[in-house]
Parts: C-alpha cells; structure tokens; sequence
C-alpha cells in the first residue's frame, strides 16, 4: 500500500506565504509525476501544479509566478512554495502521485487527504 501525507496548512493573511508538504510511503518502486490540486467550497477541484520525474513543472495560470512545486525523490516527498498569497487560494489543497509498487503492473494513482489552507484579507 502506498500513503501520501500532506503538511503545512494552515492561516495565514493575504500577501503570506505557506509550504505545503506531502510525503509518499509505502511499496514504492518509482513515482512518476506529482501534482497539487485544490478544492475551494462550492467550487470543482482544479489543477494547480505539476512535476514530472525529471523534475519539470507545469502551472495553472492563476499561480503562475507565485507558487513553486519541487520534489525530493530520495524521501518521495513533494513541495509547494506559496507566495503572495490570496484569499481566492484559500482551499483544501490535496497531493496526487503516479507510482509504481512493482515492476509488472504499470503506475497507479495515489491521493492524500488533504490540508486545509486558509487565507484572509
């Protein structure tokens, strides 16, 4: 079985900063892509960001030069660095990882169960 943690939620006013962390553990052969997602109340879960195992990121266009995804592959664990942040991000921002379990079955996808952040103005 395959766990991933997210860390680092929390209340923080517009203009802060937070990190989130989420920390894969578990049968883990490799994982290939991470991603962060957010849901707000009332609203869909949207995409905000995510790196390939070559450590390529991609972002939403509402955090484009304001968050930064990273990843540290020898402790599975993914990151987002959220800067100036609005009271639009507030959300439960959620983990999602690709990860192979073995070498015979292709990836499967992972969830967390998420971390609150709140942000106010």
């Amino acid at each position: 079985q395959v766990r991933l943690e997210e860390s680092g939620g929390g209340l923080v006013q517009a203009g802060g900063s937070l990190t989130l962390s989420c920390a894969a553990s578990g049968s883990i052969v490799s994982i290939i892509a991470m991603k962060w997602y957010r849901q707000a109340p009332g609203r869909q879960r949207e995409l905000v960001a995510t790196i390939t195992s070559g450590g390529i990121a991609d972002y939403a266009d509402y955090v484009k030069g304001r968050f930064t995804i990273s990843r540290d592959s020898a402790k599975n664990t993914l990151y987002l660095q959220m800067n100036s942040l609005e009271p639009e991000d507030t959300a439960v921002y959620s983990c999602n990882a690709d990860v192979k379990v073995d070498v015979w079955n292709p990836s499967r996808t992972y969830w967390g169960q998420g971390t609150q952040v709140t942000v106010s103005s």
